[in-house]
């Protein structure tokens, strides 16, 4: 099921950076006293009292624009406010009630998108009683927070959670694999959809940056039904100006929600750079299958020494993450394109799977057997029992007497081994450790 989306909106420092980087609990989002700091948005996956949603940090609105970056910025907050499942208007109790606070209020009640007016900066009683002349903008009794001090923010997460559907259906046929294609301008995502579907339905275009929006096609191969979702390209920030181009990376967040398996799509010419790895760490966090498809295969030079240069030189790149399924392709000549339907099948299985709790535990005493886990101050650390504890995505319980002694080295060491033994090609692992 996808999360429910959040968009934080409001004028120019008024602390949407500062509230978003208080509810996902890290920092993340710039802050800056100067205004207008924000420039893209920032999105992040958050979870209170047990359900999850995706926040989204937007720019300040103006009304005048001294640029294109401003008019862009304005747009991409219009966007966040059509796909947001709920919105929160941020005003500065210290401000009152501005000329721009009044026209974003209109603008949200022409949207009838559910919205929670919140008045930031209340640090004390004096100031939670003049949040009362917010009121005056019709959204309703304003929730006084201070999200610089974590005041109160409890509360407005509380509230936020009576505003989300409790679920979000998926478009696509239950029994279909569903595959969100993600990657870079003009690597060839399209082309590789239609060398599926065998027909020209995504628009393909030497120009990067063609696909504006998420798109599902349908595909039957052995008698299993493919969801396809050709996503909008993700740039990196420094090159996001357009204005429809924050709303493409929201869509391929929400694309990232809706699928089983990510095909992350580069190509194969210049290898996997930075932002593809950011692309491939996003489909990591949410424990999605991941594939990636070296694409324009059939531009490398015809050498198997230069082939097998390129191939580990990609596998590099990935380091710890040396579980994920690297494949040649070529939309142009089919080649291994749809080798890359069976491999997202063979992940759809691994990602599913279920281990019996005796064969874990007996690999994990091997492991025990032959690397004990490091003392933790001084204390023994003994891991007592490991059962798995769900599927797709798979997560690994360990029961130990010191959690906190499993270091980072010490949970990729039983990761390693936990895919010696049982596979799962592919596909991100928890290691949850609790109090035994």
């Amino acid at each position: 099921m996808s999360a429910p989306i959040v968009a934080i909106v409001g004028r120019p420092n008024v602390g949407k950076s500062t509230l978003f980087n208080r509810i996902i609990r890290q920092q993340k989002a710039i802050v800056d006293e100067q205004a207008g700091v924000t420039r893209d948005r920032h999105y992040d996956r958050t979870e209170w009292s047990g359900k999850e949603f995706t926040i989204v940090d937007t720019g300040g609105f103006l009304i005048h624009f001294k640029n294109s970056i401003d008019r862009g910025i304005r747009y991409q907050i219009e966007e966040a406010i059509d796909e947001a499942d709920a919105v929160l208007l941020l005003t500065d109790v210290r401000s009152g009630v501005t000329d721009i606070d009044k026209i974003m209020a209109k603008m949200l009640l022409k949207s009838k998108k559910p919205t929670i007016l919140v008045v930031n900066k209340v640090d004390n009683a004096r100031m939670e009683s003049e949040a009362g002349v917010f009121m005056s903008l019709g959204l309703g009794e304003p929730s006084a927070v201070s999200a610089l001090h974590g005041m109160r923010v409890g509360n407005l997460l509380d509230r936020i959670l009576t505003l989300l559907p409790e679920k979000i259906p998926k478009s696509d046929d239950e029994k279909s694999l569903s595959i969100a294609i993600l990657g870079k301008p003009n690597v060839g995502k399209s082309s590789i959809v239609n060398a599926l579907i065998g027909k020209n339905k995504m628009l393909v275009t030497e120009i990067p940056g063609t696909t504006r929006d998420s798109i599902d096609s349908y595909i039957t191969r052995n008698g299993r039904l493919y969801r396809l979702i050709d996503t909008a390209g993700l740039r990196k920030r420094s090159k996001v100006y357009e204005n429809i181009e924050y709303y493409s990376t929201l869509r391929a967040v929400r694309s990232l929600d809706q699928c089983h398996i990510a095909v992350i799509i580069v190509d194969a010419r210049e290898g996997i750079q930075t932002q593809d790895l950011k692309i491939i760490d996003m489909a990591v966090q949410v424990k999605r299958g991941i594939v990636i498809a070296l694409n324009k295969w059939d531009l490398i030079r015809q050498d198997k020494t230069i082939q097998k240069e390129v191939l580990q030189s990609a596998r590099d790149k990935l380091k710890i993450a040396d579980y994920i399924e690297i494949l040649s392709t070529s939309a142009i000549t089919k080649v291994r394109v749809f080798k890359l339907l069976d491999v997202c099948t063979q992940i759809f299985e691994e990602w599913n799977k279920t281990v019996e709790t005796s064969e874990l535990n007996k690999m994990v005493q091997e492991a025990i057997t032959r690397h004990h886990p490091p003392a933790y101050y001084g204390k023994q650390v003994s891991i007592k029992y490991c059962t798995q504890t769900s599927s797709a995505p798979p997560v690994m319980t360990f029961f130990v007497n010191h959690p906190d002694g499993i270091g980072e080295s010490y949970k990729r060491y039983l990761q390693k081994h936990i895919r010696k033994r049982f596979g799962f090609s592919g596909v991100p692992l928890t290691l949850k450790f609790k109090k035994k």
